[in-house]
Order: structure tokens, then sequence, then C-alpha cells
């Protein structure tokens, strides 16, 4: 559902865009909040926050649209604003549009045209949330980010909504790069992380195809986060095609790549784990599940993926797998019946 904010003094406007747009109200597409004037509008937008579209009126009393636009860029930096006006002219426009608005539509209204602008309106500010969550869960920041969306991640809002946490069912996959170490001790720095950020993009690409999360880089190593439906056979699915691609890789400098990974499933916990004070924060998953995925990986021969007995069977009758018997792991009691995914 998409939460609109009117500011118009019309009084019998209200009547009219419920009338308008009364079928996307009764199947939750829409939901409107109305305001009389733009000190109405700020009022509203703070009880609100979740308001995605602004549909504003210029002439208001005590004030403006125009005045409300400058004021909504600094409240709610996510949101957009459509200016609704009969005053038309190439002046208002611009200065409309100078001060953040994103479209124009003038009156009276034709709301088909209204309705195609806000759908319009709406995807992008859908866009800018999605970039933002791929953002926190990739840890990525894109080249360029604009200026609203960078004084956003600065907010109190921005902290709250990075500090969320819950708990995940899902599968942790560690990807280690065998015997890299000596490599990165003999050659070059530049030879070195040329090498390693070849290995990591072919990585990358095969977790992406199943839909995976890239959490984090560590070394030579590679963490990554399966969630959704069949999460773990994803996981495997990448595992085998990773293996398999950097199987094929030519050797470099007498090294052959040759990859060891650990797969484990289950429930963990996702948060943002860092400092905010420092703006420094990694959205991982933390726990047992994701630890004994490491050390599954620790154990892991040149071209062995690892899993435990409980994943084995819960996708024995979709790949071939082969016992590797009872192994005792760093920190666990007792041994575990492990297996490695051959096919």
């Amino acid at each position: 559902m998409t939460k609109i904010l009117v500011a118009d003094d019309e009084t019998d406007l209200e009547s009219l865009i419920r009338q308008k747009f009364r079928r996307q109200i009764r199947e939750s597409h829409y939901e409107f909040v109305f305001a009389t004037n733009g000190v109405d509008a700020l009022k509203k937008m703070a009880e609100h926050p979740d308001i995605s579209l602004v549909l504003s009126d210029i002439n208001m009393p005590e004030m403006d649209g125009l005045t409300l636009l400058s004021k909504l860029n600094e409240l709610s930096p996510l949101s957009k604003t459509v200016i609704v006006s009969a005053y038309g002219d190439m002046e208002n426009i611009r200065t409309a549009m100078n001060r953040g608005a994103f479209d124009f539509v003038t009156k009276p209204v034709n709301f088909e045209d209204l309705e195609v602008t806000m759908e319009k309106t709406i995807r992008h500010v859908n866009q800018i949330k999605s970039t933002l969550q791929a953002i926190r869960e990739n840890n990525i920041l894109k080249m360029y980010v604009d200026q609203n969306v960078l004084h956003f991640m600065g907010s109190r809002e921005y902290e709250a909504s990075v500090s969320a946490n819950e708990t995940v069912d899902a599968t942790v996959v560690f990807i280690d790069i065998c015997g890299f170490t000596a490599i990165s001790e003999r050659e070059p720095a530049d030879t070195v992380v040329r090498m390693l950020n070849g290995y990591f993009d072919v990585m990358v690409k095969e977790i992406i195809a199943q839909q995976g999360i890239v959490d984090k880089f560590m070394g030579d190593c590679v963490m990554a986060v399966f969630k959704g439906d069949y999460h773990l056979d994803r996981a495997i699915d990448a595992s085998l095609n990773i293996r398999n691609k950097i199987d094929t890789l030519p050797s470099q400098l007498s090294f052959s790549p040759k990859v060891a990974i650990g797969i484990n499933s289950g429930e963990a916990i996702s948060g943002n784990i860092g400092a905010i004070s420092l703006r420094r924060l990694d959205y991982t998953v933390v726990g047992d599940m994701v630890n004994t995925a490491q050390r599954l990986q620790s154990v892991a021969g040149e071209g062995q993926i690892v899993i435990t007995e409980e994943a084995y069977n819960k996708i024995k009758n979709s790949f071939d797998c082969q016992s590797l018997g009872q192994i005792k792991l760093k920190n666990k009691a007792a041994a575990l019946t492990l297996y490695q995914v051959m096919s």
C-alpha cells in the first residue's frame, strides 16, 4: 500500500479524491491523508512518516505549497511531491522544480493524467527504497547517490532502520581459495590483488545468479548468505558452479586455483553489527549456524563442498553426496557426521 498526502485548502477535494480513487482505496492500493495547508501538511507528515507521495496545491493559507516543498526536502527526503495547481505558468513550474517537485499537474485536474503521474512518482520512490535496501544488505554504496538520500542516511530515521534486527532462516556459505596465502607472501601486491579480484568476480556472479547475498570478503575467503525459498538448494547450486568455474581457470604463476567450501543452514540473527556513531556497520548474520559453516569450510579439502548430516537429509534426493564420516569441529563437544556434495 502507498500512503499519499494531499495538501489543498479546497474543501471538496477530499471527497472528490475518495470518489475518483475508491477502487484503489478499497483494494488497499492507496491510502490518503489530507491536509488543508502547508502547516497542517508538515504535521501530518510527522504523524505518518511512511508517506511516499505528496500532492500539493500552491496557493494555500498559512503556508503555501512552494514553501512546503522546501520544508519537505528536509523532513522527508525519500518522499516525492507532485504540485497540483491552477497556477500553471512557467515561473511557478520552474520555482516548484527548483525546490524539488517531482512533477506538475494543472487544474482543473484530469484524473487519468493524475493517476499516471502518481504511479510514475511512486515507482521512482520505490526504486530509491529498493536501492537503499540493496545498500543495506550488500554494504555497497553506489557511485552516485542523490544528496537527499545521503542526508537520509545520516538521519535518525536511517539509524533506526539499520538498527532493526531479526531471526532468519537462511543458508551461509564460506568459500576459501586454497593455498592462496603463499601467493600473497611471494608476489607483488598488484599481482595478488588482481588475481584475487578475478577469482572473486567468478564467485560473485554465481552467488548473485542464485539470488544470494555477498555478505563480506575476508582475505581470500567469501561469505555468502541465501534466504527465501529453497535457500539451501540454491546455495549448493551456486557452490557447485563456483567449484566448476574455478577448476577451469588457467594457472597463473604456477598457481592453479581450487576452492574449499563449507555450507550450513538454519536460524541466525540478522542485523547491522558495528558502531552507528561511526557510520560503520556490517549488515550480516551471526550465531552458531554461521560459526559452524565457517568450521565446515576449515575442514574441507581442495574441491570439497562440506555439509552437515542435517543438511544432507534435506537435499539427498536432489544432489549426489558422499559421507566423510564423523569429524570433530573446533569448539564442538561431539563429532559431527559430515558429507561432501559431489554433483
